[in-house]
């Protein structure tokens, strides 16, 4: 039966159809949705987690590695082989051209040098740190510093020797595998690459990729040019310092998904909105906080509960 306009609406129907009077849907029930500042938050802790786990697995759980420090172990006499006839053959081409030879200790001792590429880390973790990227930046650290360790570490419990040449063109202190310079060759440049191709054009970034290649494959060859590494050393460097690179990165991607963001393409780098105003969220902020000319709008709109760019309903 039709009500009188003054008629109350009956219990259980709003102004505008079923629901309580005010419009409003009945309370949720349950435990409460963890808000965006609790799941960032949540997902900085599993970080910090995850890239000390990496570390680990990556100096235990490398199987080529294993398999190749096992044979080093072993004195595997093809192994022995190889290291003894490419240290050779190298060797006495640095020593029938002085001039090649200068030129491998400069690129060795000073462009690849491993202080030079922890320089060129460390200065882009200062500016990741300037860009609010506090995430990339703990990346970033944690693998040039815990691959450096890893590598000491290794390198301590095999105590492999050097190469022992007659009439030696270059010389280096403490033990041979794996190589510090291969691994750190990887770990560097993958995390320079990683790090900084979302500001490079896409039409080059295959350049990028070029430098990372040559300068790994470069350093490896001047160190058993050179005679202070096994062949076996640097491929050793090369596999550990591949093995830190790769867990680690998987723990920054799982970052990114616990915080909801989009997964990337290697090709794309590590961080693709490192390129925006604000690359990561802060701590405070949920995994969708906006951040351009409609931020006030978005946030205004969530606090009242609808949509952004919906008038608020001033009805009593």
């Amino acid at each position: 039966m039709p009500r009188s306009p003054a008629e109350p609406p009956a219990p259980g129907h709003g102004p505008t159809g079923p629901g309580p009077a005010s419009g409003v849907g009945p309370a949720p029930t349950g435990s409460p949705r963890p808000t965006g500042s609790t799941r960032v938050r949540r997902a900085d802790r599993r970080l910090g987690v995850r890239l000390a786990a990496a570390l680990a697995a990556g100096a235990a759980a490398s199987v080529p590695f294993a398999l190749l420090a096992l044979l080093v172990e072993g004195a595997w006499p093809p192994l022995r082989r190889l290291d003894a006839g490419a240290a050779d053959r190298l060797h006495a081409v640095a020593l029938e051209h002085p001039a090649w030879t200068t030129t491998l200790r400069v690129l060795s001792d000073w462009v690849w040098d491993p202080a030079t590429l922890r320089t060129a880390v460390a200065l882009l973790t200062v500016w990741l740190l300037y860009r609010r990227a506090w995430r990339l930046a703990a990346w970033a650290a944690t693998t040039a510093i815990g691959g450096a360790l890893t590598g000491v570490l290794v390198k301590v419990v095999v105590e492999r020797a050097r190469p022992s040449l007659p009439d030696p063109v270059a010389h280096a202190p403490g033990y041979s595998f794996p190589s510090g310079h291969a691994m750190t060759g990887v770990t560097s440049c993958a995390v320079l690459l990683l790090v900084l191709l979302p500001l490079v054009p896409r039409g080059w970034r295959w350049l990028c990729w070029a430098a990372a290649v040559v300068s790994v494959l470069g350093v490896g060859f001047t160190r058993i040019a050179l005679g202070v590494h096994w062949f076996s050393d640097v491929i050793g460097g090369w596999l550990l310092g591949g093995a830190v690179v790769v867990l680690t990165g998987w723990a920054f991607s799982a970052w990114r998904r616990d915080t909801g963001r989009p997964r990337t393409d290697v090709a794309e780098g590590l961080e693709p909105e490192l390129a925006d105003d604000h690359p990561e969220p802060e701590a405070g902020s949920g995994p969708g906080t906006a951040t351009g000319p409609g931020a006030a709008t978005e946030t205004e709109a969530a606090r009242d509960g609808g949509p952004a760019g919906r008038p608020r309903d001033s009805r009593p």
